[in-house]
């Protein structure tokens, strides 16, 4: 009986690059819930001079070819120099996994991944990471029936087996949990929080974002951001290129009544940033902006009722006093009156109880999991 042949191939010209780039649209069916990227940002993410991510990062791209000379698979091999220094663990990243249910495509395209990063004397390989723990990453592992929010994973059921069948282990789980946004109990329950903490720190202040001081606002957002996460699991820092390449692809989609910031004293202590689920809008699209994705933007944009969570968190010295309660307080009066109905807030470690227990006391339920696998 005739085998078919595959092989991997480094991605190394134009047209590989294309190809890396266009394979999601092959395994996922326009009736998935998958959400297809801007075809656009799907390139600048992986383009050295798009992404400043790759000015403390390498990779190495690799596709898998059928006898025939089609696409079947595509991994990227991925070392953040960042990340070992920071966290101390010498350790590469694969990311970017997509694949027909075939074990040995998989198992080939994880060897090639694990082979690089060998040849760069790393022995050790983690993912997904797209490219890292700033980004999407994990394999979905629950929820298979509900489409990704904004900048979240979506991965088939398979991918599970395919990545444990070629000898990977669960590293970490990550939870998605689902609030209800309605005018309930929590608003009263949050209020009483509200005034012990005010009692507490009497120079505390809420905002919001302002539109005149936007750049200012997000200095901040990076500082806490920075400092408040600096011990959780598989963080790395924003560098400020990072930062301001980010700010300024979401300007055109910040809501400033969604940005909370908490000061005590005046000094910045606290963040929440929450956005439109987009992905509402990207669904449509699939994949183009132009030419006319343009006119279903700008009418589906409007008709977004749903959030994502991204960030909150407070500096170590001003934790447990309340300030995360005020937030959200703040978070949900506005969310209310600008008509959503509800909001994913992701993703939250496995060993993160404190944050877990914010959420459940916000009535949020786990409804999406994500696996990490490692070697």
């Amino acid at each position: 009986m005739h085998k078919n042949k595959m092989k991997i191939v480094k991605v190394d010209v134009r047209k590989q690059f294309k190809q890396f780039v266009r394979f999601p649209w092959k395994i996922y069916s326009k009736d998935s819930p998958w959400v297809a990227p801007l075809i656009s940002d799907a390139t600048n993410i992986l383009s050295e001079g798009k992404n400043s991510f790759w000015m403390h990062a390498k990779k190495q791209l690799f596709l898998a070819y059928d006898d025939n000379g089609n696409v079947v698979g595509r991994i990227a091999a991925i070392i953040d120099y960042n990340y070992i220094t920071f966290q101390g663990d010498k350790r590469g990243f694969f990311g970017f996994f997509e694949c027909h249910d075939n074990i040995e495509t998989a198992r080939s395209l994880f060897s090639a991944a694990e082979n690089w990063l060998k040849e760069q004397n790393i022995y050790k390989m983690m993912g997904p990471m797209n490219p890292s723990t700033n980004d999407e990453c994990g394999f979905l592992s629950e929820g298979f029936d509900i489409p990704p929010s904004l900048a979240m994973a979506y991965t088939p059921k398979y991918y599970l087996r395919l990545a444990e069948q070629c000898g990977l282990k669960k590293i970490k789980e990550l939870y998605a949990y689902d609030m209800d946004i309605t005018k309930d109990s929590r608003i009263i329950r949050l209020e009483r929080a509200v005034i012990l903490a005010k009692k507490r720190l009497p120079t505390l202040e809420i905002r919001t974002m302002q539109k005149d001081s936007f750049e200012e606002d997000l200095k901040i957002a990076m500082s806490i951001y920075n400092r408040a996460w600096e011990k959780n699991w598989g963080f790395v820092p924003w560098t400020n290129e990072e930062f301001a390449e980010l700010a300024l692809k979401l300007k055109k989609f910040i809501k400033p009544q969604m940005i909370i910031i908490a000061t005590v004293g005046g000094t910045p202590v606290g963040i929440l940033i929450s956005f439109p689920d987009y992905n509402y809008v990207l669904k449509k699209l699939n994949g183009r902006l132009f030419p006319f994705g343009i006119f279903k933007f700008l009418y589906y944009k409007n008709k977004i009722d749903n959030l994502r969570l991204m960030v909150m968190g407070v500096i170590k010295e001003y934790r447990n006093k309340g300030i995360e309660a005020i937030m959200y307080e703040k978070g949900l009066k506005n969310a209310l009156e600008m008509g959503y109905k509800h909001c994913e807030l992701s993703w939250i470690l496995d060993d993160n109880i404190m944050t877990q227990r914010s959420a459940e006391m916000m009535k949020a339920r786990i409804y999406k999991r994500y696996l990490i696998y490692g070697n």
